[in-house]
């Protein structure tokens, strides 16, 4: 957990390196308390998939998963034991996390579930990928699901020629984005609207490409719309254009947002202030997020990460992203080029700057772009993707995040001498570093007795040493052992570390 209140008490003769005092601890803790991430870096245990889970929604308590996967199986389960049918579609308690009983079976085409997207009551469920038949019935790539049933809806069952990879909806309009190029014989670029019962509306806009994302303004007479595209009704307009959301003529272009190495993944809101994430290949590509004004649609801030991000996600005024990071050294709080990939990342939605928040995944399978999907239900972040692992233990492609658990100190320190001379002995250390915690506190113990409480600021990729001098008398002997804490949790205490002082005649004693 994240330390709010600091107070130092160190030793009047401690010899630390970069030690903080409260005073320095308040001027570096950047964002109030309410502004930091509401979540732990401690996953809770959850059931996994057996494949990809490309996207996940939640609606009245239920959080809903799709992907490509044929069963999931419970929080611990090895691959292959207790596994429970599912065929690309499950169901879960969005507090509790269990499985639930509703299910449906997404079969043909490419038997995957792309996307997934409530309605904005949380009645309706739609459903879009590719498949060409749900429970044996017959359809085209998109689906309703009543949420009150869990029943497959009759009316809403589009005859989409693609893949659909994208939806949004108002209180009466739902939009489909995608691989598409026409609707029931129709003509509709990569892009359609329909009412909630499934007719085709008359909205049109032409664009050259797939469609990944789709942000629906209604309050702000506009729909934002994101990802591969050059052109939309024969205009250049790369990757990011808002249109009128009734007819579907262009409102705004985004000129200079977005460069042509790079595409739009997910688009995501919260009150006037629009969120994206961009995935990018070559020299001079875009991989980060930006943020900004529905009213207008001036740039708020654009953050210089590397590495694609696949989804945004803002809640409680951070924004979380599923991305594969490994260079943001030019972003507020970020870090340098080559440290490792970052899969989870945790950002001011006012200002871009990123908290210390890392709990990871590894890149997984397919793409290998670790998570895809994120959602808040219930007041627990849950993340999907096509990871295998989450902060180094075995978990596949599901993992949800809440806000009382606590990550375990990283690498705790084991203690060396690294001086003895004129009746001091000079203990030093690497700082461990915390997935949640900026600062950590560190208790040197002598012959069983606290001797010094210290505290010192690190992060993965930036690990300070540390040293203690400690008064000992000629000729005596003692054992030193360190602990670190969060504040809340505590890695277990080192090993001893064992110290004769030379005796008066200033012959050098040795540690053992």
């Amino acid at each position: 957990m994240r330390l709010r209140h600091l107070t130092a008490r160190t030793a009047a003769t401690a010899c630390a390196v970069g030690i903080l005092t409260t005073a320095s601890l308040s001027a570096a803790s950047g964002s109030p308390a309410s502004r930091e991430p509401a979540f732990t870096a401690a996953p809770l245990a959850t059931w996994q998939t057996n494949g990809t889970v490309w996207s996940v929604a939640a609606a009245r308590g239920v959080v809903y998963v799709g992907g490509t996967f044929d069963s999931v199986r419970p929080p611990g389960a090895k691959p292959g034991v207790q596994e429970v049918a599912r065929k690309n579609f499950a169901a879960f308690d969005a507090v509790t996390g269990e499985l639930l009983p509703c299910t449906h079976t997404f079969t043909d085409g490419r038997a995957a579930v792309r996307v997934m997207r409530a309605s904005p009551d949380g009645r309706v469920l739609f459903v879009g990928g590719s498949f060409g038949t749900v429970d044996g019935t017959g359809v085209a790539n998109a689906v309703a699901i009543d949420t009150a049933d869990c029943s497959l809806r009759k009316d809403f069952r589009p005859a989409v020629s693609a893949t659909v990879r994208a939806i949004d909806s108002t209180d009466t309009t739902v939009y489909l984005g995608g691989d598409f190029t026409d609707v029931g014989g129709l003509p509709r670029g990569h892009l359609a609207a329909f009412t909630r019962e499934g007719e085709l509306l008359p909205f049109q806009a032409a664009l050259d490409d797939s469609v990944r994302a789709i942000l629906a303004a209604p309050d702000h007479a506009k729909l934002l719309v994101g990802g591969d595209f050059d052109q939309v009704d024969g205009v250049r307009r790369h990757a990011l254009v808002a249109l009128d959301p009734r007819t579907g003529t262009t409102v705004s272009s985004y000129p200079g947002w977005i460069p042509d190495g790079s595409r739009v993944k997910s688009l995501a809101r919260q009150g006037s202030t629009f969120y994206l994430g961009a995935e990018g290949y070559g020299t001079g590509h875009f991989d980060g997020r930006i943020a900004g004004r529905l009213p207008d649609d001036r740039m708020l801030w654009k953050d210089t990460c590397y590495g694609g991000t696949q989804v945004v996600l803002p809640y409680g005024n951070v924004l979380y992203s599923g991305t594969h990071a490994h260079d943001c050294h030019e972003t507020p709080g970020g870090f340098p080029e080559h440290t490792k990939r970052w899969h989870l990342l945790a950002q001011s939605a006012d200002h871009k700057t990123l908290y210390h928040w890392y709990p990871d995944t590894d890149d997984g399978r397919g793409e290998g772009v670790g998570p895809r999907t994120m959602a808040v239900a219930g007041g627990i972040l849950w993340v999907g993707g096509e990871f295998t692992e989450v902060n180094g233990q075995a978990q596949q492609f599901l993992t949800r995040f809440g806000t009382t658990s606590d990550a375990p100190v990283q690498e705790p320190p084991a203690l060396s001498l690294c001086g003895l001379r004129d009746g001091r002995a000079t203990l030093c250390w690497r700082a461990a570093w915390d997935r949640d915690d900026t600062v950590l506190t560190y208790r040197i113990h002598r012959d069983g007795t606290l001797l010094a409480t210290l505290r010192q600021r690190s992060a993965p990729w930036d690990r300070p040493s540390m040293q203690y001098t400690d008064p000992v008398a000629a000729g005596s002997r003692h054992r030193y052992t360190i602990t670190v804490s969060d504040g809340t949790r505590a890695a277990p205490r080192s090993a001893p570390l064992t110290v004769t002082a030379p005796p008066a005649t200033g012959e050098q004693g040795q540690p053992r």
